[in-house]
């Protein structure tokens, strides 16, 4: 699960960069602010390695200095697995730094910074508000409408959807929270995560009226294709760091050898 999401944000990462270059790739330093930071810097370290501190929490370091958030926090996760998933994405860049290509770096100082202050409840509402809009049917009832209004959501439905959202922890949250933005749909992030979809699928069915669209009309000769792929990676990584942020503090050593 893991090298499969992992190579398909880095291949869809590929893609954008080889088709459409640069400029259009957008930073997302902190998931909640799109505008923050440059996209590109110039590479100011050569190794990269992670440490344990005395209270559990894994550290990343860069030529032995301590890599800090934007709110100039410590940067600290915590366990080793997505320590070393987010070293990873530092490891590999090459003489620039593409911060557009490190989401788990993102997902991290959001979690750690919380920019928008929010608690736990906080952001299970902001994200029960999808469920006024999603377009996916699941086994609790919906319903639907042929209104722009959208259907009327039982109360029922909304307390099984708070429930099981506040079964995650608030790393976990942050990035489930992503992936729902990013698909626009409580039911496809849950069936994603929950690994009855690929992300190639779960994007497909968030992007069904785009597609009718495109099949009627027309695509863009780049703009629908770059859409698409850029879905795919951020949709990976907020599942990838969904399941990193779930996972015990121990680490396989084949993992770190593969």
């Amino acid at each position: 699960m893991w090298r499969s999401l992992v190579r398909l944000q880095c291949q869809a990462r590929v893609a954008l960069s080889a088709r459409y270059g640069r400029a259009r790739l957008p930073v997302l330093w902190h998931a909640a602010d799109l505008s923050i930071a440059t996209s590109e810097r110039k590479k100011f370290y050569q190794d990269v390695n992670i440490s344990q501190r005395e209270d559990g929490l894994f550290e990343i370091n860069l030529d032995r200095r301590k890599l800090k958030t934007p709110g100039g926090k410590l940067f600290t996760v915590p366990n080793e697995a997505l320590a070393v998933a987010v070293a990873t994405e530092w490891d590999v860049q090459k003489d620039t730094l593409k911060f557009y290509t490190m989401n788990l770096t993102t997902l991290c100082n959001t979690a750690l910074d919380n920019p928008t202050q929010r608690d736990k409840e906080q952001i299970i509402a902001a994200a029960l508000k999808f469920l006024e809009t999603d377009t996916i049917w699941y086994n609790v009832i919906i319903g639907s409408s042929s209104s722009i209004m959208g259907p009327q959501i039982t109360e029922e439905t909304k307390d099984t959807f708070r429930q099981h959202l506040g079964s995650y922890n608030f790393w976990a949250l942050t990035g489930l929270e992503f992936v729902i933005t990013q698909l626009k749909s409580l039911v496809l992030s849950f069936a994603l995560v929950d690994r009855h979809l690929t992300v190639e699928q779960a994007v497909l069915l968030s992007r069904l009226e785009e597609e009718y669209q495109i099949q009627r009309w027309g695509n863009v000769e780049w703009a629908h294709d770059y859409d698409m792929y850029e879905l795919r990676a951020r949709t990976a990584a907020g599942t990838l760091f969904v399941h990193l942020s779930s996972e015990s503090s121990s680490v396989k050593r084949k993992l770190l050898q593969d």
